[in-house]
């Protein structure tokens, strides 16, 4: 049976009602996180993690945290958003992706991919006393919310920190991220970050 993300969530928020958790949120660029900060502050207490060794080349990495720290700026949410930044290394993902450098989009080397930045998340969240860790990938209509949640799950049980369940793209959550995208005027990639998706032009 499919399992309904959005409502995971929305118990998650009823259960802290009253409370304002805070939140290690992995975020991949400005577009896909605006609508997520926007609807989450009003909730947690976000701190963003720009973890993403996928993204290439080193100047596009760059330019998209530079529009993250912009978007944080800007946008006007209920409770303050921090962002922690990692170390670009993208040498990591180069690492994963021996052998599936053929992968089709979505295939083994996405997972890898997921995986390597949501764990990244989890040690970080638990290392740092957060309440919950989570990620901004599920608002992607390109991004199974099923595989991301599982992963998320399995990685709570490891780290023995709480996930935040999402599926972003409910409650039209992408048309609404691109709205804020047209808004704060982000500059929107046309690939999802790493030179293998860059050759299919699959965006995030």
């Amino acid at each position: 049976m499919k399992v309904n993300y959005q409502l995971k969530l929305e118990e998650i928020i009823n259960k802290e009602k009253g409370n304002i958790p805070k939140l290690l949120l992995h975020t991949c660029c400005a577009p896909c996180s605006s609508y997520v900060l926007e609807y989450l502050s009003n909730y947690f207490e976000i701190t963003i993690l720009y973890y993403n060794p996928n993204i290439s080349p080193e100047e596009e990495y760059y330019k998209r945290l530079n529009e993250q720290k912009r978007l944080i700026n800007e946008l006007k949410l209920t409770n303050p958003v921090y962002l922690l930044e990692c170390n670009y290394d993208n040498n990591k993902f180069e690492e994963l992706s021996q052998g599936l450098e053929e992968e089709p989009e979505r295939g083994a080397r996405c997972l890898k991919c997921y995986r390597l930045r949501l764990e990244e998340t989890a040690r970080i969240a638990k290392l740092n006393d957060f309440d919950y860790f989570g990620t901004s990938l599920s608002v992607s209509p390109y991004k199974s919310s099923d595989v991301l949640n599982k992963i998320g799950e399995e990685l709570s049980d490891i780290y023995g920190i709480s996930y935040l369940y999402s599926d972003f793209k409910k409650k039209e959550g992408y048309k609404r991220s691109i709205e804020l995208s047209k808004i704060y005027n982000l500059y929107r990639q046309d690939y999802c970050g790493c030179k293998y998706s860059k050759k299919k032009d699959i965006t995030d």
